[in-house]
């Protein structure tokens, strides 16, 4: 009886601990499988993919009606769990262009993360992107100015304009500046485009963001 119930709680710590080890998001991931193994989404779509910006963007495909798209942002993500999370968010979708949005939670995690350290990144994540799909358009959406995060906007302007000169030396790729269109005149953040943690956009955001991605998707 003692054996069994020794063997029993092996088990449960072991259990235990394997939860503790689990990377970040790995649950989000284990979402997006579930789904797929219900109803796979197809190849051969636009794939956006990112953080917040794109998961609270529920009612994307109604923002671009006759483009199919698949969404797998998940929030509170910097490039690293996109990077980590590839095959599942990306790769194994075949998409036709990729629509990414990422790097702004990179720089709120820590006051270590400097501009730099986003460009390398997101470097990182084009490299990896174009060691699989040679040819697949992908497009970058910079980093937006928000009421909550305007200590970070100095940081943000720099890794926009890298991240936007690096992809001009790049066949197929698209930069979209977000980031002018989402300021006042004085140059602070619009505040009534965003919801009341002042971090994340309402429909009027979204609206800026649809008439300056929509001319970029592919039919």
């Amino acid at each position: 009886m003692r054996f069994i119930l020794f063997s029993v709680l092996v088990i449960f710590s072991v259990g235990v601990a394997a939860q503790k080890e689990m990377p970040p998001f790995w649950e989000d991931i284990q979402v997006f499988k579930k789904q797929d193994s219900i109803s796979f989404p197809g190849t051969g779509k636009i794939l956006f993919v990112g953080s917040s910006s794109f998961t609270n963007w529920k009612d994307v495909q109604s923002y671009f009606p006759g483009y199919p798209i698949i969404n797998r942002g998940f929030g509170g993500s910097s490039l690293p769990d996109v990077i980590r999370y590839r095959e599942d968010v990306i790769f194994k979708y075949k998409p036709k262009q990729i629509i990414i949005y990422c790097g702004e939670n990179d720089l709120a995690a820590s006051d270590t993360v400097s501009a730099e350290t986003v460009i390398a990144r997101f470097k990182e994540l084009f490299h990896l992107i174009r060691g699989r799909f040679k040819k697949i358009p992908v497009v970058f959406i910079s980093l937006k100015p928000s009421p909550s995060r305007q200590h970070l906007m100095p940081k943000m302007l720099i890794a926009n304009l890298a991240i936007k000169n690096y992809l001009k030396k790049k066949k197929k790729t698209v930069f979209i500046d977000v980031y002018q269109n989402m300021l006042n005149p004085d140059g602070s953040p619009l505040k009534d485009i965003f919801i009341e943690d002042s971090l994340h956009m309402n429909a009027e955001g979204y609206a800026i963001w649809q008439k300056l991605i929509g001319p970029h998707l592919l039919k």
